[in-house]
């Protein structure tokens, strides 16, 4: 075996031990240091049960939706998901004026629906003058404040106030300035030393309000809460009578960008009402995962028996590539993880037939270089070379479907469509690597000190 094969073997030795242990369903996970990442399986909403919600802006036909505003309300409802717990939950925008959300293994979908559906409060609360450890304390805890959705003015309550123990902060009742009804806009801001951080601006009114409030409070903290939640506690610096101020802090941009996020849109952009709520039970999908698995293992077996019949020696080769193109391509579906829905199973099984399909090309190729009477090593070389140009346009024709289906799944909410094309296209992909790297290392491996015409039914010739 030339040495330009041989440098590829070890590469996908290690290749191959990886993906079988990531296969292994008592798969550990990878756990060093601070990264800690589980590896598993991920099943989508048809297979695990779930709710699928389906809402569409509240607003007149007439009115005019933004994608800014869906894709605001996108991201503000994924904060809310995630915060339920939900794993992989799909949340997409779905034309103009909707927005799909499906929750895999949902326990209570009314709860669910409700956090979805929620108004969201902002508001900037007093906090007086705080040590760094309560401001520790404080951040990202609930508190309470004398501002409810239901009140148009802040109202305090004696009882609250009698309960409270001045030692905990978390037990006070704290003083709501203003809302985020008088926000007007937030972005996030660089200086010059390249800090970030949130600037706003106010509405005229919000503007009068604050530089009053600010003016008798400077050096004192005022905390921005959303929906009782404490996400930031900036501190005073100066009166700001501009109606426009800065948060500043150690912020990566993310982190920036997701509190401008807040500030600008505490509430949703734009109310949603629900169109669709649908709960699908677990059972039906075990049940056809169940089957689909049987499906994928008789469709390999049966790909595989035909290789070894027809195309003999090299075909066993083959059989072996395909059993590594399988288990590399569960392997990506568990590490990145990709979440499997019935669509999705089929999509990898249709891929089979297109792994097979690049080797059948390669095989005739090859049978024509050895009736020419090239010797096996030239046949092989040969036979990969002129059937890469056909390989690689169907499968390049392949990936541009792919690519549209993706397209499509995500414009209109067709999430059944995107996980089918997902797990077609890195079946599609996986396969050309399989077929070109790894089927030619093991059949210069297999074949090379092998004659042909010794043993010439070994190649079905």
């Amino acid at each position: 075996m030339g040495q330009r094969n041989t440098r590829w073997l070890i590469p996908i030795l290690l290749i191959i031990a990886s993906a079988v242990w990531i296969v292994l369903p008592n798969n550990p996970g990878i756990h060093l240091g601070s990264f800690d990442r589980e590896i598993k399986v991920v099943q989508g909403l048809d297979l695990q049960g779930g709710l699928r919600v389906l809402l569409e802006a509240d607003l007149p036909v007439d009115s005019e939706v933004t994608s800014d505003q869906m894709e605001t309300a996108r991201e503000i409802i994924e904060n809310r998901v995630n915060g339920l717990g939900v794993t992989e939950p799909v949340i997409q925008v779905a034309g103009n004026r909707r927005i799909l959300v499906e929750l895999p293994g949902i326990g209570d979908p009314e709860e669910a629906v409700a956090t979805i559906k929620e108004t969201g409060l902002l508001e900037f609360v007093e906090m007086g003058y705080l040590s760094n450890q309560e401001i520790s304390l404080l951040s990202g805890q609930i508190i309470k404040t004398d501002f409810e959705t239901s009140q148009d003015t802040a109202v305090q309550d004696p009882e609250s106030e009698e309960a409270e123990d001045p030692t905990d902060p978390l037990s006070k009742t704290y003083k709501t300035v203003m809302t985020g009804a008088v926000l007007e806009d937030a972005g996030v801001t660089r200086s010059q030393t390249g800090q970030l951080s949130v600037g706003f601006s106010l509405t005229d009114e919000g503007s009068e309000q604050f530089g009053t409030y600010t003016s008798e409070h400077v050096g004192q903290f005022l905390a921005i809460v959303l929906d009782k939640e404490v996400i930031s506690i900036p501190r005073i610096e100066s009166a700001i009578t501009t109606g426009q101020g800065s948060i500043s802090g150690s912020f990566t941009y993310e982190e920036a960008n997701n509190l401008a996020i807040q500030l600008r849109y505490g509430a949703l952009p734009i109310p949603l009402k629900v169109v669709e709520s649908k709960s699908v039970g677990p059972t039906l999908g075990q049940d056809s995962l169940q089957k689909s698995t049987t499906a994928g293992v008789i469709g390999l077996v049966v790909v595989m028996l035909f290789m070894a019949l027809y195309y003999r020696l090299p075909g066993v080769v083959a059989d072996l590539a395909l059993l590594v193109y399988a288990a590399i391509t569960f392997a990506l579906f568990k590490f990145i993880p990709v979440t499997l829905t019935l669509p999705g199973i089929a999509g990898f099984v249709l891929s089979i037939g297109v792994a097979v399909d690049a080797n059948v090309l390669i095989f005739e190729r090859m049978k024509e270089e050895l009736r020419a009477g090239r010797s096996l090593e030239q046949a092989i070389d040969l036979g990969f070379s002129r059937a890469w140009p056909s390989i690689r346009d169907s499968n390049l024709s392949t990936l541009i479907t792919c690519a549209i289906l993706v397209w499509f799944g995500n414009t209109f909410g067709a999430s059944i469509v995107k996980g089918f094309a997902i797990t077609l296209g890195m079946g599609v992909l996986a396969s050309m690597f399989t077929a070109i790297t790894v089927t030619r290392t093991f059949l210069h491996l297999v074949l090379d000190r092998v004659k042909i015409t010794e043993h010439p039914r070994w190649f079905g010739i």
